[in-house]
């Protein structure tokens, strides 16, 4: 495939830059923590397996309609709306992480950092687009890990309101980077709603990275089909080369 006219990159960052690794003592501390901060009687377990019942009304409602919530709708409206609005909202922020935490630790693929940093050299814009409840989990990430002057564009569901197969994510992302969106090639985990949403958005190519626990989920289709398939990160160096060396 020739992939010489792709200009802008843009990746997922679930299960895609990061995988969640379980850890039961950093997650039981995450259920105390969140339980502690509300200021709930209930054990840290049953208030987060309430909080779960609640999680899944909204997951459902928001894959369905393609809208995220922001972090404080999230919480007053759909997780804890037992609770005062007032007391609830400016914790909300806190509240997104720890839930997140509960699952596990949140950690790069060991070959993320070094594959970002010799595409941006090999000539190519990055962006990340990213379906999330978290406002200030990734940009907390990439910048702990000396990224951030890497992605030129960091586009949350969280923050604009939509989520993807959406194609209007997609098409906002190359707006704001400036690239055309058939120049640009999106890397993600879903061989459902990722290549549903880049394709719908008229991108250049498609990569899905092979994450078994996703493919689980939500098995590939017979009619959405990437244009190729990776098992590392790294392997991005061998679809994509240099931009100058491709343009002479």
């Amino acid at each position: 495939m020739v992939t010489h006219d792709i200009k802008a990159i843009f990746l997922d960052v679930g299960n895609t830059l990061r995988i969640v690794i379980p850890d039961e003592p950093f997650q039981a501390q995450a259920r105390q923590q969140l339980a502690t901060l509300v200021g709930t009687t209930q054990t840290p377990d049953a208030f987060c397996e309430q909080i779960d019942v609640r999680w899944k009304v909204y997951r459902k409602q928001s894959k369905e309609t393609l809208i995220e919530a922001s972090e404080k709708e999230l919480w007053t409206r759909w997780l804890l709306p037992d609770f005062p609005a007032e007391k609830i909202a400016p914790l909300s922020g806190k509240l997104t992480r720890l839930w997140r935490d509960r699952d596990g630790r949140r950690v790069p693929r060991a070959d993320v950092k070094q594959t970002v940093i010799e595409l941006t050299r090999r000539g190519y814009v990055l962006g990340i687009i990213a379906n999330t409840i978290t406002e200030t989990e990734i940009p907390d990430w990439i910048e702990a890990d000396g990224l951030t002057d890497y992605f030129k564009v960091v586009i949350l569901s969280s923050k604009v309101g939509t989520r993807k197969p959406n194609p209007k994510i997609y098409l906002d992302a190359a707006r704001q980077i400036g690239v055309e969106p058939s120049r640009c090639a999106y890397v993600g985990d879903n061989p459902v709603r990722d290549v549903q949403g880049a394709q719908g958005a008229g991108y250049g190519m498609m990569i899905i990275l092979v994450e078994p626990d996703t493919l689980k989920k939500e098995p590939p289709t017979d009619d959405l089909k990437p244009d190729r398939l990776i098992d590392e990160c790294r392997e991005l160096l061998d679809i994509f080369p240099p931009r100058a060396e491709q343009e002479k």
